[in-house]
């Protein structure tokens, strides 16, 4: 088949799936003013770390990610149920059901129910993932606290396989190195979506046939 296109360059927050983060804010402080002064609040200084804290501005996220789980989970129930009324007679019905029970019946037993039930399941999730990517993330909304939303997105097409990531999150200014790089444990509300697309992603779907059995057959 033909091989994935790489989506071209694009403004994050152009995407039909961008929405502006929203959260509870101290009230916003008015910047003094100073006419007669040659420093401007805001502006770049020659001795100072350029580190990103505006819209547009890019920052390095270095994501080291290690995680493990093992869950196993037994469940056993039993239940037994006897029930005896001791009636001998049914107002004479019971020589009526001779007629639909040729084996005969029993009038002392004929209105004893007994029930017998049991459940027991047993199941195991066992997982390892293990992610280690250094990639390039941008700005897209300063917060009226100083945070900043960063949103990083990085293609990587190797013969017919497309490997997407993308990496969405809220960062502190402070927590930005002086080298402008930040750790994935830094960033507040982080999302993290890894997964490709192509010839070796196709393969490993059932077809859709097996997809319309299972629906309509689902046990």
């Amino acid at each position: 088949g033909d091989e994935p296109k790489i989506t071209p360059i694009q403004n994050p927050t152009g995407r039909p799936d961008y929405k502006p983060v929203s959260m509870p804010m101290p009230a916003p402080k008015i910047a003094e003013r100073n006419p007669n002064s040659l420093w401007r609040a805001g502006a770049r200084a020659f001795f100072k770390d350029l580190r990103a804290k505006q819209v547009g501005d890019i920052m390095t996220v270095q994501m080291t990610l290690s995680d493990s789980a093992t869950l196993e989970n037994k469940t056993e129930r039993d239940r037994i149920d006897n029930e005896s009324a001791n009636v001998t007679n049914l107002l004479g019905f019971e020589g009526e059901l001779t007629r639909y029970l040729p084996d005969g019946v029993n009038p002392a037993a004929i209105a004893n129910f007994g029930n017998t039930h049991g459940t027991e399941g047993d199941g195991s999730i066992e997982r390892s993932e293990e992610i280690s990517l250094t990639f390039a993330a941008v700005v897209t909304q300063v917060l009226p606290n100083g945070n900043l939303v960063i949103m990083g997105r990085q293609e990587l097409r190797v013969n017919s396989e497309l490997r997407e990531l993308m990496v969405t999150g809220v960062v502190r200014p402070s927590d930005i190195d002086s080298d402008n790089k930040i750790s994935h444990e830094k960033i507040a509300e982080m999302r993290v979506a890894y997964g490709g697309r192509g010839t070796l992603s196709e393969l490993q779907q059932p077809r859709w046939g097996m997809q319309l059995w299972d629906i309509l057959f689902p046990f």
